[in-house]
């Protein structure tokens, strides 16, 4: 079975680079990509998950982040997202300690409403570890009273792009410069049988994968595969990326966003530079003022003008379609609100290799699992966005609006089962923890009513010690961590 693959950009050569590394050439991988079709390429955030996606390929991190002027991510900051001048932080990893079997912070909600001074994440390693600006991955000899750190990385997209370009073509990947003008199929089934170039080369293949992006040049233009938008949910549509260089003064190890009047700034710190941008609904702000906007809360010098991004939330309706697999923007986009982009398209390409399918003349029970899983999964991702918009306190229209719109079902119960007792609705497979979902949920003022009978059972006092004695253990052993600057110049510094 020949593979060819449609797009370079990150999506593209991750798709290479792991059906190279699954196959060991059983099977010829070829990708084509035009150097006239820039790739968007400003997704530089990610989630710990793209930890494991590396291990797999067997890539040293210490090479991966000098290659790619990486740095290290503990989380996100958020700013005036409940009101003007509130913070919270959405961290990695585990919140406190359980204690008997109940959720940490079914304790914390006990000891706040009796007037604990401490936020919860003073319990997070993690959070505790980007307030200091401190940072150290853990290590086999790592002693035992030094914090674990779940981590991610932030990174140069287009570098990793070429990173996986020649871990790829090391493994047998053949690239084809050139632009596709015509697509050919199969006259009674309708597959896709090869791709012509505008010097008329046509490359033949048995499966395709598309990550052509937004276009969609396969999944959609060729084979209307149809999508759902789920603007009226999401409904920001445009993105302001620039870079600007980077403020030594604040190396943070974690995404920022802020919100603005009709959307909100991220700011993604890395060795080399620092990735800005603003995403805005176009219904609530012109293009000019939210450039205006983006580029004066900017805190160092200027490399770039904006560059302007339109797109429209939501997912195809299938992902995989005949002999044709969508990944990355092709088969979907949601706003990098929570950095899930790269993952997506990670995730996708474990599925597609569990599923692969097992004859050219196609799999439909392989293609009706891959569809299912990848829909739940885009359907959690939604949902989890949703949270941020629907429970604000801010007073511009966007925001009110925001707060009155219908949300999914899915997430109505998620919110009142945690507004009812403080507890979670789980869900098979789900990407983001427990602690994820509390994390926001109390960041952005959703408060429940009450707490988990079971965190009634300790006696009070008891409780307060643990608590304190948790607090005070993490930021002593934190303290002890490097900085993130000092980590990333002794360890991993790019050339």
């Amino acid at each position: 079975m020949h593979f060819v693959i449609v797009g370079g950009g990150s999506a593209g050569w991750m798709a290479a680079a792991a059906l190279a590394q699954a196959l060991k050439g059983a099977h010829p991988i070829s990708l084509i990509e035009s150097e006239e079709i820039g790739t968007v390429g400003v997704g530089e955030a990610t989630i710990p998950p793209l930890q494991f996606f590396n291990k797999v390929l067997g890539i040293n991190e210490r090479e991966f982040v000098r290659a790619t002027q990486a740095s290290f991510k503990l989380g996100i900051q958020f700013r005036n997202w409940g009101h003007a001048g509130h913070r919270y932080f959405h961290q990695f990893g585990e919140i406190g300690a359980n204690l008997d079997g109940v959720s940490f912070h079914q304790f914390w909600l006990r000891l706040n409403a009796h007037g604990h001074p401490h936020p919860l994440h003073d319990y997070s390693p993690t959070a505790v570890a980007a307030a200091q600006g401190r940072f150290l991955p853990p290590f086999p000899t790592m002693p035992d009273d030094l914090p674990q750190l779940t981590y991610a990385y932030h990174f140069d997209a287009g570098l990793y792009a070429r990173f996986l370009r020649n871990y790829a073509e090391q493994r047998g990947v053949v690239r084809h410069e050139g632009r596709i003008v015509h697509v050919d199929r199969d006259g009674e089934r309708g597959s896709i049988k090869g791709l012509r170039l505008h010097d008329d080369r046509t490359v033949t293949g048995d499966f395709f994968l598309d990550c052509s992006g937004f276009q969609g040049l396969l999944i959609e233009r060729t084979l209307g595969t149809g999508f759902e938008d789920w603007s009226h949910w999401l409904p920001c549509n445009r993105a302001l990326a620039v870079p600007c260089e980077r403020n030594n003064e604040d190396f943070a190890p974690y995404t920022r966003s802020t919100a603005h009047r009709a959307g909100w700034q991220w700011r993604i710190p890395l060795q080399h530079r620092t990735g800005n941008g603003h995403v805005y609904c176009s219904n609530y702000i012109g293009d000019d003022e939210a450039a205006r906007l983006l580029l004066a809360n900017l805190d160092a010098k200027l490399l770039a003008e904006p560059r302007l991004l339109r797109f429209t939330t939501g997912r195809r309706k299938k992902f995989w379609n005949g002999n044709c697999l969508a990944l990355g923007l092709a088969g979907g986009f949601m706003e990098p609100l929570e950095s899930t982009s790269l993952h997506l398209v990670q995730s996708a390409i474990f599925r597609f290799l569990s599923l692969m399918p097992l004859s050219t003349s196609g799999d439909p029970a392989a293609e009706e699992e891959f569809n299912r899983l990848s829909i739940a999964e885009y359907e959690q991702v939604r949902d989890f966005i949703i949270l941020h918009y629907v429970a604000n306190r801010r007073d511009e229209p966007f925001w009110r609006d925001c707060r009155r719109m219908s949300i999914p079902d899915s997430l109505a119960h998620r919110l009142e089962l945690f507004r009812s007792r403080g507890k979670v609705a789980r869900h098979d497979g789900q990407l983001f923890a427990d602690a994820s979902w509390v994390a926001v949920m109390l960041g952005q003022g959703v408060q429940p009513q009450r707490w988990d009978p079971l965190a009634d059972i300790m006696p009070l006092a008891g409780l307060q010690q643990k608590a304190d004695s948790l607090r005070s253990k993490l930021h002593a052993a934190v303290a002890r961590l490097p900085s993130h600057r000092q980590f990333i110049e002794s360890n991993c510094k790019a050339a």
